[in-house]
């Protein structure tokens, strides 16, 4: 009750809706008689959108007012779940104009727990681990694609890019696997603007990040299947995604193309290999007509984002280890400041179990409730 009352005074008082008195006392109603209570379509968009206002790890927040969201509270079974995110995958997708959307499923209740995904991401790539230790595909997915084998899919053709099935566990059920339409899924193949043979390395990667793990707390009710997306970033792909040692690991690829000197780490191999790869990204997406933001730009505007909600007496929170970009941090604008990490409700927010699931695995009580035992 006291999460819900800060909320409903919090949506009165931006939103300019006058005395909450009349809503606290009917919310104070429904939960002294169900133990919970349903948010209004009004509170469930402002609840969406102040989440991601008020994400700590997110440079991206300058739009939050035009998050789409998607209003699925009666949808709890898996089989409608999956289709819904692959309505939101190709509506978020639009034909390359990404759109920052959310498309949020029903809340735990008492006595019942609303519908999970078990996926990091709706979209990611599937790792094959291969008898002498190394990964085909994506590494940091070994575990879910181990479980999505475990539950019946039988695995895609073996490439780095096999795109992953959903893992689904709807109300009062266990885990289940939905394969993505092809057309709900848009990638984008990687070439570069100068090196012809960068096309033929076969590297591509998927439009929306769209978050699948992550709960939807809105005054005290958790949603925790809550889809969303805004767009990428360019070095999100090709800074980390593809860059990064536990992940793809392409930098010692890219940099024997180039002809690099690998055997020492003062000619700065890494560096310009990785400033090649993140041309590639950001070239490719604008060659195939595809949303995606620098870091430059993005820079720039987060600092018109602090700007903006420091005139309405605001503070910001805001974690400088993800808010600075990963590649030339100190060429950015916000590099050059300090940030305190504020944790404020409504919030997206990572549960330990969701974690897990993510990675394949859950606690013995959870793995035990979802039959996987």
């Amino acid at each position: 009750m006291r999460a819900a009352a800060e909320f409903v005074r919090l949506h009165h008082a931006e939103e300019g809706l006058g005395d909450p008195g009349p809503r606290l006392a009917a919310v104070r109603v429904e939960i002294a008689g169900t133990g919970t209570y349903r948010h209004t379509r009004d509170e469930l968009v402002f609840g969406a959108r102040v989440a991601w206002r008020n994400a700590n790890r997110c440079i991206g927040r300058l739009y939050w007012r035009s998050l789409r969201v998607v209003d699925r509270r009666d949808v709890t079974d898996a089989e409608e779940v999956a289709a819904a995110c692959a309505g939101h995958l190709r509506e978020a997708g639009g034909g390359g104009r990404i759109r920052a959307l959310i498309t949020v499923f029903a809340p735990d209740a008492p006595g019942r727990p609303g519908p999970r995904i078990w996926n990091e991401q709706l979209v990611r790539y599937a790792g094959y681990p291969g008898p002498d230790g190394s990964v085909t595909g994506d590494p940091r997915n070994t575990g879910l694609t181990a479980l999505a084998r475990r539950l019946g899919w039988p695995g895609g053709p073996g490439t780095p890019f096999d795109v992953l099935p959903l893992v689904i566990q709807g109300t009062d059920d266990k885990p289940r696997w939905f394969a993505l339409p092809g057309d709900a899924v848009l990638e984008v193949d990687l070439v570069h603007p100068e090196y012809a043979w960068w096309g033929r390395l076969g590297l591509r990667w998927h439009a929306v990040p769209a978050l699948a793990n992550m709960c939807l707390e809105i005054g005290g009710v958790c949603y925790p299947a809550a889809p969303f997306n805004g767009w990428y970033m360019g070095t999100e792909i090709g800074a980390r995604n593809l860059a990064d040692t536990d992940r793809y690991d392409l930098l010692p690829l890219i940099a024997e193309h180039l002809g690099l000197d690998t055997g020492d780490d003062r000619t700065l191999w890494k560096d310009r290999a990785l400033v090649e790869l993140n041309r590639s990204v950001l070239h490719s997406f604008d060659r195939a007509g595809v949303t995606v933001t620098d870091h430059h730009t993005e820079s720039r505007r987060f600092l018109a984002h602090l700007g903006r909600e420091q005139r309405r007496g605001r503070a910001v929170g805001a974690d400088w280890s993800w808010i600075v970009p990963p590649i030339s941090g100190s060429a950015t604008p916000v590099f050059h400041r300090t940030y305190e990490i504020v944790e404020r409700h409504p919030a997206y927010v990572h549960h330990a179990e969701a974690r897990a699931r993510a990675a394949g695995g859950a606690d013995d009580t959870f793995t035990r409730s979802a039959g996987l035992v």
